[in-house]
């Protein structure tokens, strides 16, 4: 009788290793730990940390399986020297591969900062003081200079650091605008359009009437008729704050740089941050004869070119006013 063949060690030797290999490559590439609440895992990795140290945050966080496996692999694979701090969100179930790959590009969580149309630059500063994943202080911007959009920016970020970029955006925005401007406008400066745009910012925040109010008040302007706009008084009393009531007469007629029922031309600085929108339509308004403007009850205004027209649509706003 033939004898049964025996396995020889050469090929049992093989064996184990493809399936120690299989195993490894299934702890990098397949599935890793689901996360421990919802669709996703939120871990900070600290600038100076280690390797091992990264390993051990991302094991307790849930992300990995192995701290050791982590250091090995990343070492194997030429990642370890570029690992960047920061906040990152892994998806359940991410891969030991996924998890070192986003690290080593730094794909670190994005939050997001809106400042809309309209405030002041130390209102913006305020809002910003109450995001918690912003560090530093920040001091108030000169108002005008910021520009209101919606920024990212990642966890530990200063808020300086934010402001800088507002600035920036304002700045590359206004540059664009002032060099494609309509000619003729009544402006000396960039800044003097600034400063418009933020009384057209303030008096409308209806989108499609910012227009038709730049082109009063530059109408007023070329005519030489004072803007008498209310939010320039409110921004001499109060630094553009609601003051929850009605201008008094004394208000009205105080003398005050601010107050445009009584200057000539523009008040000495903005009055708030203007959004893209008023300051495209200051540089480049439509053709009107309108020379004045009162709220229609709608949320929107009436506008006139004569005052007889304007003397009409106040009338029909008091009698709005009186109604129950």
């Amino acid at each position: 009788m033939r004898r049964r063949s025996r396995p020889s060690k050469t090929g049992l030797i093989l064996g184990l290793g493809l399936l120690m290999a299989a195993v490894l490559a299934w702890s990098i590439f397949g599935p890793g730990p689901a996360a421990k609440v919802g669709p996703e895992t939120t871990s900070q990795v600290q600038s100076g940390s280690s390797l091992l140290e990264i390993g051990a945050h991302l094991q307790d966080d849930g992300v990995i399986s192995s701290q050791w496996l982590f250091a090995l692999v990343a070492k194997a694979s030429g990642a370890s020297g570029h690992l960047k701090a920061g906040e990152y969100a892994f998806v359940s179930q991410d891969s030991l591969a996924r998890v070192i790959l986003k690290l080593r590009e730094g794909r670190v969580v994005r939050h997001q900062f809106t400042a809309p149309e309209g405030l002041t630059s130390a209102m913006i500063v305020e809002r910003l003081q109450t995001e918690p994943v912003l560090t530093g202080a920040a001091d108030i911007p000169p108002e005008g200079t910021l520009l209101p959009e919606t920024y990212q920016f990642s966890r530990g970020e200063p808020r300086a650091d934010v402001l800088e970029r507002m600035r920036t955006a304002q700045s590359d925005l206004l540059t664009r605008l002032w060099a494609n401007r309509q000619s003729g406008l009544p402006f000396k400066s960039p800044i003097e359009a600034v400063i418009l745009a933020s009384i057209v910012e303030k008096e409308t925040g209806k989108a499609d009437e910012r227009p038709k109010v730049a082109a009063v008040f530059i109408n007023r302007l070329r005519q030489g008729m004072r803007l008498q706009s209310d939010p320039t008084i409110i921004y001499g009393i109060s630094q553009g704050r609601p003051l929850g009531r009605g201008l008094t007469a004394t208000e009205l007629s105080r003398a005050d740089p601010y107050n445009t029922y009584r200057i000539e031309g523009l008040p000495p600085t903005p009055i708030a941050n203007p959004g893209r929108a008023a300051l495209e339509a200051v540089l480049n308004p439509p053709v009107t004869q309108d020379l004045y403007f009162v709220a229609d009850g709608t949320g929107g205004h009436a506008f006139a070119a004569t005052l007889a027209a304007h003397n009409r649509n106040v009338a029909a706003w008091r009698e709005i006013e009186r109604r129950p």
